[in-house]
């Protein structure tokens, strides 16, 4: 007798609400016990990260300022995923983003002789939206036409992309006016993505533009021809290709529009709290975002809540290096419990354990071959 995992033919709607909670609350436990091992209460190490997180405006809006980029990035690599396309290279198309927006901000003008203060934040959405794109278009047609693995592509031109930032914002776009600290110089205030008027700290325009983007896609993806054939795509290409759809096409512009959403992240990151490209602008969102999509389930919506609790786990984790002594890490230990106890939570909502017994004739078999072992013919 053996346990296989054996497909279910029809998921469970009760499974698919009950096992993620319940997968949330083991990844707190294990979490718990970790804490308990190093010496800090659970109890209060949680009660402390919600409050630094959720307890005051100002923590409030240091974790909407965090989620941004996560909705974004998130956003950009659930529309992937729907068509299982594993675009790993988000915070490298947020890198793009970012530098395409500097450029317009800081180099652009020179280049034509000004620019009136109504153009930058347009242009500067509309060049870090391509500059992901193109990023993502890379990888995009080298798996449509040359079938490469995407995992490795995308995942090695993160290192290209932030290492191409790196060196620009330390080398030749490095203000010469900043005392030896790396970044470029401050952008000019037309170059700036406001704040929302409503006296809520650093929370800016790019909240906006995540909802906005997030109610896009729920249309496209749920209520268009093309969203149904990225569905099926994702569930059956060898149908989706007897039907006629065209794989090769949907790769490549899913991709445009996966790193083009990646890009604004990276503008929202330059022009809405840095106001410079510097280090701290690519902190690893990218990554995060694939935790993000999958506890999201793709859905456009849900990326936004999953994004504002990340946004608060990382708040949080800032608060317990505050107050606690507790390093920051682990909020990022809390991270991976969760998307580990969540993917493993969602194997059982696909399949259910079976116990095989060998069959009859199998069975019958095997006692005619141990008959014939004892007792040799001849």
């Amino acid at each position: 007798m053996r346990l296989v995992l054996e497909k279910r033919l029809e998921r469970s709607r009760t499974a698919e609400f009950l096992v993620p909670i319940l997968s949330i609350l083991l990844a707190l436990v294990f979490s718990g016990i970790l804490l308990a091992i190093f010496g800090a209460n659970p109890w209060e190490t949680y009660v402390a990260m919600a409050e630094g997180a959720f307890g005051s405006t100002y923590g409030l809006s240091e974790t909407m300022v965090k989620a941004i980029p996560l909705m974004l990035t998130g956003l950009a690599v659930s529309i992937a995923f729907r068509m299982l396309f594993w675009n790993i290279g988000a915070e490298g198309q947020l890198a793009w983003g970012a530098i395409a927006a500097t450029w317009v901000a800081l180099f652009l003008p020179e280049r034509i002789g000004g620019l009136p203060g109504w153009a930058f934040l347009p242009l500067m959405f509309l060049l870090a939206f391509a500059a992901g794109a193109i990023w993502g278009l890379i990888p995009g047609i080298l798996k449509a036409y040359l079938n490469v693995n995407e995992i490795i592509t995308t995942l090695m031109l993160n290192y290209v992309a932030l290492l191409w930032m790196q060196y620009l914002y330390t080398g030749p776009w490095k203000d010469p006016q900043g005392f030896g600290f790396p970044g470029t110089a401050q952008f000019p205030e037309a170059a700036w993505l406001p704040r929302l008027p409503l006296d809520f700290g650093r929370v800016h325009y790019g909240l906006v533009i995540a909802i906005v983007a997030a109610f896009l896609l729920w249309i496209v993806l749920d209520r268009t021809k093309w969203g149904y054939e990225i569905r099926v795509i994702g569930h059956n290409p060898q149908a989706a290709r007897y039907a006629g759809m065209d794989i090769a096409r949907n790769i490549v512009l899913v991709m445009l529009i996966s790193g083009g959403l990646a890009g604004l992240a990276g503008f929202s990151q330059v022009a809405g709290v840095a106001h410079r490209l510097q280090n701290g602008i690519a902190v690893g969102d990218g990554f995060t975002a694939i935790i993000v999509a999958w506890l999201a389930k793709l859905n456009p919506w849900a990326v936004l809540l999953v994004s504002v609790l990340l946004g608060g786990l990382s708040t949080g984790g800032d608060q317990l290096q505050i107050t606690m002594g507790l390093p920051a890490a682990v909020a990022g230990v809390l991270q991976g419990s969760i998307l580990f106890f969540v993917l493993g939570g969602d194997v059982f909502v696909n399949y259910r354990l079976r116990l095989v017994r060998p069959y009859a004739e199998e069975v019958v078999l095997e006692e005619a071959l141990a008959v014939e072992e004892v007792e040799p013919s001849g």
